[in-house]
């Protein structure tokens, strides 16, 4: 019986030792399944907070003569390739659609000074008839950019 005794708690004792052995051992096998995680993770992404009176769309926009001419709405930002706003594409002419044509203005020649309710235009420093004689934008042709007198500068083409 004691000899019973023995070979139980020895048993006992074997078992033990190889479920701790098992539970260090860093082998795959014995290890319990994880996530990858991947080697080298994504910075964060930065976060910027504009206060809702500092910042509005303006497609759709109205936009105004300084004279207070209707010169339709913008449908369009055009950007360089480094990003930058250098044009608005203004849907001008027409009645409720009909007989408008598109022309591109000057990032520049536009005033954004009241735009802070959907019913706020956009200022443009051209006139009606300035505007009547500006070439239709169409895609993918070269743009003929129209602005103020003097504040056009010449976009580089590496074409």
């Amino acid at each position: 019986m004691r000899a019973r005794l023995l070979v139980t708690i020895f048993a006992a004792a074997l078992a033990t030792l190889a479920i701790a052995r098992a539970q260090n051992d860093p082998s795959p096998a014995n290890r319990p399944p994880q996530q990858e995680t991947p080697k080298s993770a994504a910075p964060p992404p930065s976060v910027t907070v504009i206060g809702a009176r500092d910042a509005h769309g303006i497609l759709g926009r109205d936009v105004r003569s300084a004279a207070n001419e209707d010169m339709g709405r913008i449908v369009d930002v055009i950007v360089d390739r480094t990003g930058t706003v250098r044009a608005a594409v203004i849907d001008f002419g027409g009645f409720l659609g009909v007989g408008s044509r598109r022309i591109v203005v000057d990032w520049n020649a536009l005033h954004f000074g009241r735009i802070a309710n959907k019913g706020d235009s956009i200022t443009l420093e051209l006139n009606k008839e300035q505007v009547s004689a500006a070439p239709e934008y169409k895609e993918d042709m070269p743009l003929i950019v129209l602005g103020a007198a003097g504040s056009l500068s010449p976009w580089e083409d590496d074409h």
